[in-house]
């Protein structure tokens, strides 16, 4: 079991999403950085559909009361176990009682715990996924307990020689392909949107990220149609809004981008004022 000390700014239990429901409203939600939460299971040799722990610009402070193995990737939070700082992207034994403390995320905006067989949060609806709506709790906080199974074993070797790729931090590039209503723009605007220099706005989170300065066009709403995480909208004020994993199921404005999945992992990992362009593919 894990005891929450310190929760973070926002720290959620999330595996690799919700699926079959969306019929019904339900969001996909999931790990944000898809690439990262999967590396840390592969390195446990979890199942990459395992439970982990996503923190959010601050991380968490956490007491461990079963002796377990952990990984840790994303962000760098400058860990540390007990006062001594450790690595990250490596397997580490950790003991009954042992703390494990995180800080501000440094190159990056989320990082991913992952424990040996996953955390046992609840499972609703074929997922452990927290989601507003969707699981009694949101996000973790003080004094919480989250349950994982008991292991002292140090994991294979030949997963702990698994190379991360950190393109995806340095990158400033979101690929995309052409949305439903890109056709909608003119010539004209179609080379400009491609052209742009965007920021992210300090109005993002797990449902959204919106992008300034409001690109001008003409494009009126949609009859509501399908959406998904990396959909790209365009207001009719111009502002873009790039959905995330806990994004709505469908929407009415025009659909003129729909990012890759890397892409969206790339997004994931950046902050206010973080700056990128779009780039279409093909």
């Amino acid at each position: 079991m894990i005891k929450v000390l310190k929760a973070g700014f926002y720290s959620t239990v999330q595996d690799q999403g919700r699926y079959g429901y969306r019929n019904f409203g339900v969001p996909v939600s999931g790990v944000m950085d898809s690439y990262s939460g999967e590396f840390a299971n592969r390195l446990l040799g979890n199942d990459i559909d395992c439970a982990v722990l996503e923190m959010t610009m601050i991380g968490a402070e956490l007491q461990f009361l079963k002796p377990t193995t952990i990984v840790i990737t994303g962000a760098n939070m400058r860990p540390v176990l007990n006062g001594n700082a450790i690595e990250m992207f490596k397997s580490i034994l950790v003991k009954a009682n042992d703390i494990i403390s995180f800080r501000h995320a440094e190159g990056g905006f989320r990082t991913y715990l992952a424990v040996k067989g996953g955390l046992l949060s609840d499972f609703v609806l074929g997922s452990r996924s927290m989601a507003k709506e969707i699981t009694t709790t949101v996000k973790i906080a003080k004094n919480d307990i989250i349950e994982y199974s008991s292991s002292s074993n140090i994991v294979n070797q030949k997963n702990a020689k698994l190379k991360y790729n950190s393109s995806h931090f340095k990158t400033d590039i979101l690929e995309a392909s052409r949305g439903p209503e890109f056709h909608n723009l003119s010539k004209e605007q179609q080379l400009l949107i491609c052209k742009q220099d965007f920021k992210i706005s300090k109005y993002n989170n797990r449902m959204a990220y919106q992008l300034i300065p409001e690109f001008k066009n003409n494009l009126a709403p949609i009859l509501t149609a399908p959406v998904l995480p990396g959909t790209v909208q365009l207001t009719p004020s111009g502002q873009l809004i790039v959905l995330m994993r806990d994004c709505q199921t469908t929407g009415g404005y025009p659909r003129i981008f729909q990012l890759t999945e890397n892409s969206v992992n790339v997004l994931s990992q950046k902050a206010t004022g973080n700056a990128l362009r779009i780039r279409l593919k093909g």
